[in-house]
């Protein structure tokens, strides 16, 4: 295909980052950035829209980029109700659901619509590939011990199935073919076991290891008891779990590095604490590895975290028994979306138009 530019868009909390790319290779990247009294105006997230669209419009003429030149449009994906894996044509009804359904506000519901209307003058299409709340996992692995509650998949799809679909690309073997199991270390920590071309179970980062922001899997007897002596509200408790939890509630920051630094500096708290980090990713690769018999042909570690060589070889010696290790470091997300929309304007993965 002559024309082969794909516009990437990203929106986060308080960016929106968006990039050209052609193929896998970007072109150039920007990151366009909120001020939170800006952000502080709008009473929900879907009013930003306009507002985004105004700045990604802006940026995209200061680039110079001739529209006409683009094949068409990946956007992350929002918080659709939970979807199977791969690339979703983007309709008014996914609009529609973004805007008044969606799983949980985010700023990466309004990717949709910004790229649609953008789109859709150009009379080319708009994507969103492999989002938040894809959910491929079988029934077996949903229930537990309570009637009431069931496992759901909730991950750092988008990232992990790009690792996935890399290695494989790298080593020339068909992604349908093999079981792999893929580590997201980031800020949350979750893994998805890939059997044959599904994501059939996940760890997700409340049930799973703790991390530089999250808490992890507690036990639940002192969870709530705790959580009743305290008397917070939900949102306060929500916040200690999701972003006072892990290495920020043992040091006080969330940054790796730095926690590296104590324990390397002769900190044997900062040492063991990493060290049960590296132990419950390590625990969660073996639960997931056992839903297949132990048939798993590579364990993957990405995201930003993988750029430690301690860490993962501290996790790597306690799995290296099950499979081969690999380390794809970093969270990659904008090539990811470029190269899940290039797979679908070469025919090599057809996406789904989304409809009710």
């Amino acid at each position: 295909m002559a024309q082969d530019k794909i516009l990437v868009i990203n929106p986060g909390s308080t960016s929106t980052k968006i990039a050209l790319y052609t193929g896998s290779q970007p072109l150039w990247q920007e990151n366009i950035e909120h001020l939170a009294a800006e952000l502080s105006s709008f009473k929900a997230i879907s009013e930003q829209l306009p507002m985004r669209l105004a700045l990604v419009r802006e940026t995209l003429q200061r680039k110079g980029l001739a529209l006409d030149e683009l094949a068409a449009i990946a956007a992350r994906g929002g918080l659709l109700p939970p979807l199977a894996a791969g690339a979703y044509e983007v309709t008014p009804y996914m609009l529609e659901v973004l805007e008044k359904r969606p799983v949980n506000q985010h700023a990466s519901n309004l990717a949709a619509g910004i790229a649609y209307a953008i789109a859709q003058p150009l009379g080319i299409k708009a994507y969103v590939y492999d989002p938040v709340t894809v959910d491929e996992m079988i029934e077996l692995v949903r229930i537990t011990g309570l009637k009431g509650i069931r496992r759901h998949g909730q991950g750092h799809n988008l990232n992990m199935r790009a690792a996935a679909l890399r290695y494989c690309a790298d080593k020339r073997i068909d992604y349908r073919q093999v079981n792999l199991i893929v580590t997201h270390l980031g800020g949350g920590i979750t893994l998805s076991l890939h059997a044959h071309g599904r994501i059939i179970d996940m760890v997700s980062d409340d049930e799973g290891p703790f991390s530089p922001e999250r808490a992890g899997a507690l036990p639940n007897y002192k969870l709530l008891k705790q959580v009743f002596e305290s008397g917070a509200a939900y949102p306060e408790i929500m916040k200690q779990l999701q972003r006072k939890g892990g290495l920020m509630s043992h040091f006080g920051t969330a940054d790796v590095r730095a926690v590296q630094e104590l324990a390397n500096t002769g900190d044997a708290q900062a040492a063991l604490v990493l060290e049960a980090m590296a132990l419950s990713v390590a625990q969660s690769i073996a639960r997931l590895a056992v839903d297949v018999n132990g048939q798993v042909d590579a364990i993957i570690l990405t995201g930003g975290i993988a750029h430690s060589a301690e860490f993962t070889g501290s996790i790597e010696e306690r799995i290296k028994f099950i499979a081969p290790v690999t380390i794809i470091p970093g969270e990659n997300e904008m090539q990811a979306l470029a190269e899940g929309v290039g797979r679908v304007l070469r025919g090599e993965e057809t996406a789904t138009v989304y409809k009710a």
